[in-house]
Protein backbone atom coordinates (compact mmCIF):
# COMPACT_ATOMS: atom_id res chain seq x y z
CA UNK A 1 0.00 0.00 0.00
CA UNK A 2 1.16 3.47 -0.83
CA UNK A 3 0.44 6.71 -0.59
CA UNK A 4 0.40 9.50 -3.18
CA UNK A 5 -0.58 12.77 -2.75
CA UNK A 6 -1.18 15.89 -5.12
CA UNK A 7 -0.22 18.86 -3.09
CA UNK A 8 -0.67 22.52 -3.54
CA UNK A 9 -2.56 22.33 -6.96
CA UNK A 10 -4.11 26.18 -7.64
CA UNK A 11 -7.40 27.12 -8.94
CA UNK A 12 -9.00 30.36 -9.18
CA UNK A 13 -12.92 29.47 -9.24
CA UNK A 14 -16.23 31.12 -7.92
CA UNK A 15 -17.44 29.39 -4.78
CA UNK A 16 -19.60 30.86 -1.71
CA UNK A 17 -22.53 31.94 -0.24
CA UNK A 18 -22.04 35.76 -0.82
CA UNK A 19 -23.10 37.42 -4.35
CA UNK A 20 -19.51 38.93 -4.40
CA UNK A 21 -17.98 35.87 -3.95
CA UNK A 22 -19.61 34.51 -6.72
CA UNK A 23 -18.54 37.59 -9.22
CA UNK A 24 -15.25 38.40 -7.57
CA UNK A 25 -13.89 34.66 -7.37
CA UNK A 26 -11.31 33.84 -5.10
CA UNK A 27 -7.95 31.51 -5.12
CA UNK A 28 -8.35 28.02 -4.07
CA UNK A 29 -6.05 25.55 -3.03
CA UNK A 30 -6.33 21.56 -3.20
CA UNK A 31 -4.71 18.61 -1.79
CA UNK A 32 -5.54 15.32 -2.45
CA UNK A 33 -4.07 11.71 -1.92
CA UNK A 34 -4.91 8.57 -1.87
CA UNK A 35 -3.81 5.26 -0.81
CA UNK A 36 -3.62 1.84 -2.96
CA UNK A 37 -2.11 -1.08 -3.85
CA UNK A 38 0.89 -0.25 -6.24
CA UNK A 39 2.64 -3.55 -6.15
CA UNK A 40 1.45 -4.37 -9.67
CA UNK A 41 2.95 -0.93 -10.95
CA UNK A 42 5.97 -0.58 -8.98
CA UNK A 43 6.94 -4.44 -10.72
CA UNK A 44 6.02 -3.33 -14.35
CA UNK A 45 6.99 0.01 -14.38
CA UNK A 46 4.04 1.10 -16.87
CA UNK A 47 1.67 4.09 -16.22
CA UNK A 48 -1.12 1.39 -17.97
CA UNK A 49 -0.26 -0.30 -14.02
CA UNK A 50 -0.78 2.88 -12.01
CA UNK A 51 -3.40 5.21 -11.32
CA UNK A 52 -2.64 8.55 -13.41
CA UNK A 53 -2.32 11.37 -11.42
CA UNK A 54 -2.83 13.65 -14.57
CA UNK A 55 -6.57 12.12 -14.76
CA UNK A 56 -6.90 12.87 -11.25
CA UNK A 57 -6.20 16.33 -11.55
CA UNK A 58 -8.32 16.61 -14.66
CA UNK A 59 -11.46 15.77 -12.46
CA UNK A 60 -10.18 18.05 -10.15
CA UNK A 61 -10.01 20.80 -12.95
CA UNK A 62 -13.42 20.09 -14.08
CA UNK A 63 -15.32 19.71 -10.41
CA UNK A 64 -13.75 23.20 -9.31
CA UNK A 65 -15.05 25.01 -11.99
CA UNK A 66 -18.82 24.45 -11.24
CA UNK A 67 -19.63 26.47 -8.35
CA UNK A 68 -20.78 25.13 -4.60
CA UNK A 69 -22.10 27.56 -1.98
CA UNK A 70 -20.34 25.53 0.24
CA UNK A 71 -16.45 23.98 0.91
CA UNK A 72 -18.11 21.05 2.08
CA UNK A 73 -20.25 20.58 -0.97
CA UNK A 74 -16.92 21.04 -3.77
CA UNK A 75 -14.90 18.78 -1.65
CA UNK A 76 -17.25 16.17 -1.20
CA UNK A 77 -18.17 16.29 -5.23
CA UNK A 78 -14.55 15.79 -6.06
CA UNK A 79 -13.74 12.78 -3.56
CA UNK A 80 -16.38 11.14 -4.47
CA UNK A 81 -16.26 11.38 -8.15
CA UNK A 82 -12.27 10.46 -7.79
CA UNK A 83 -13.24 7.33 -5.25
CA UNK A 84 -16.21 5.75 -8.17
CA UNK A 85 -13.37 6.60 -11.02
CA UNK A 86 -10.86 4.53 -9.61
CA UNK A 87 -12.40 1.44 -7.07
CA UNK A 88 -8.82 0.63 -7.22
CA UNK A 89 -8.42 3.60 -4.23
CA UNK A 90 -8.61 2.33 -0.75
CA UNK A 91 -8.88 5.43 0.85
CA UNK A 92 -8.63 9.57 -0.25
CA UNK A 93 -7.93 12.18 1.71
CA UNK A 94 -9.02 16.06 0.56
CA UNK A 95 -8.03 19.46 1.67
CA UNK A 96 -9.48 22.34 0.02
CA UNK A 97 -8.58 25.67 0.74
CA UNK A 98 -9.95 29.33 0.20
CA UNK A 99 -7.14 31.49 0.07
CA UNK A 100 -8.03 34.73 2.03
CA UNK A 101 -11.59 34.73 2.47
CA UNK A 102 -14.10 38.04 3.27
CA UNK A 103 -14.70 37.46 7.02
CA UNK A 104 -14.24 41.02 7.63
CA UNK A 105 -10.52 40.82 9.17
CA UNK A 106 -7.12 39.18 8.55
CA UNK A 107 -6.99 35.45 7.51
CA UNK A 108 -4.96 33.28 5.20
CA UNK A 109 -7.78 31.22 4.66
CA UNK A 110 -10.30 28.61 5.29
CA UNK A 111 -10.29 24.77 4.78
CA UNK A 112 -11.71 21.57 5.18
CA UNK A 113 -10.27 18.19 5.12
CA UNK A 114 -12.51 14.94 4.15
CA UNK A 115 -11.19 11.60 4.55
CA UNK A 116 -12.86 8.69 2.82
CA UNK A 117 -13.21 4.78 2.24
CA UNK A 118 -13.74 3.82 -1.11
CA UNK A 119 -17.27 2.06 -1.36
CA UNK A 120 -17.85 2.49 -4.73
Amino acid sequence: MAFIELSGMEFYAYHGCYEEEKIIGNKFVVSFGYYYDITKSAASDNLADAINYQSIYSIIDEEIRKPSHLLENLATRIIDRVLKSYPIINKAVIKVMKVNPSLGGVTNNVSITIEKNNSF
